[in-house]
């Protein structure tokens, strides 16, 4: 009766919606691991000119993102997932923004092409799929909530920051337990109503979302290879001069979602300006 029970345990669990999207996109989490990005990665290596580039790609995926997630609010595929007071990120971006680029931030942010198309996206299905917003909304919030307190101490460290300043990216004040928050999570993102139709959209738009961050990724990389340094470093720093980061190996073991998280940190060995964080 016991091994009866386990096993219908497990056939419920793969019929979840979250199980379902972790194995539709293994394969895209290997892709993610073996890019030449994620391969520099290994050496654990972030820079400020990566951080602030990081943030100029989220601020423009975080607005699209909860713009229409706001807009949707009310859509039975987005209001069981709709937690604008825990996991809102624009804010807390344009404060970090500000701090490094200073007031007139808003006209020194660059993105690639990439990043672009990834906000494109974004829009198209908050007008046309919302229930696909699902996908990107796990993807990217949970995969920053994971790492939020950890990465805040390493950026911090290897970047030289005073404070907790320059870092409201990774706070999440009104989590008061990520763990918990993710299990409640996982629970209302299992328990949104689709037809197969719509569930099968939900599962290739998760796979489509780890395209896009790979593609600003890259992207990314390209960029830092192109600016000018003196261009990179036009804006205020506050901070002394920059360490190499150190990231611990349990971090890098704790799930595919975080290591693409983190891999936007990478530093290419043989550009002296450094780089990037999903």
């Amino acid at each position: 009766m016991e091994t009866e029970k386990k096993t219908q345990t497990a056939a419920e669990q793969m019929t979840d919606l979250s199980e379902q999207i972790k194995k539709v996109t293994k394969d895209s989490h290997v892709r993610a691991e073996n890019t030449e990005l994620m391969l520099s990665f290994q050496r654990g290596q972030v820079t400020l000119p990566q951080f602030k580039l990081l943030l100029c790609s989220m601020y423009e995926v975080y607005k699209a993102l909860e713009e229409e997630m706001d807009r949707n609010s009310n859509h039975p595929g987005v209001a069981p997932i709709y937690f604008p007071a825990e996991l809102a990120r624009l804010e807390a971006i344009e404060k970090d923004l500000e701090y490094f680029y200073g007031q007139d931030w808003r006209e020194k942010v660059v993105v690639p092409a990439a990043t672009k198309r990834y906000c494109h996206r974004l829009r198209q299905i908050g007008k046309e799929n919302p229930e696909f917003l699902i996908a990107h909304a796990y993807t990217r919030y949970l995969g920053d909530l994971s790492g939020g307190q950890v990465l805040s101490r390493i950026a911090q460290k290897s970047m030289g920051l005073q404070g907790s300043e320059g870092l409201s990216f990774f706070a999440f004040p009104g989590v008061s337990s990520p763990n918990r928050f993710k299990q409640l999570y996982r629970s209302r993102m299992n328990s949104v109503e689709l037809t197969e139709e719509q569930r099968n959209g939900v599962l290739e738009e998760a796979v489509r979302s780890f395209e896009f961050n790979i593609q600003v990724f890259d992207d990314l990389q390209k960029m830092l290879l192109s600016v000018p340094e003196n261009q990179l470093q036009t804006s205020r720093t506050h901070s002394t001069p920059v360490k190499i980061l150190q990231i611990p190996g349990a971090i890098m073991q704790s799930s595919p979602l975080l290591r693409t998280l983190l891999g936007l940190f990478v530093a290419l060995a043989t550009v002296s300006i450094g780089i990037y964080a999903f």
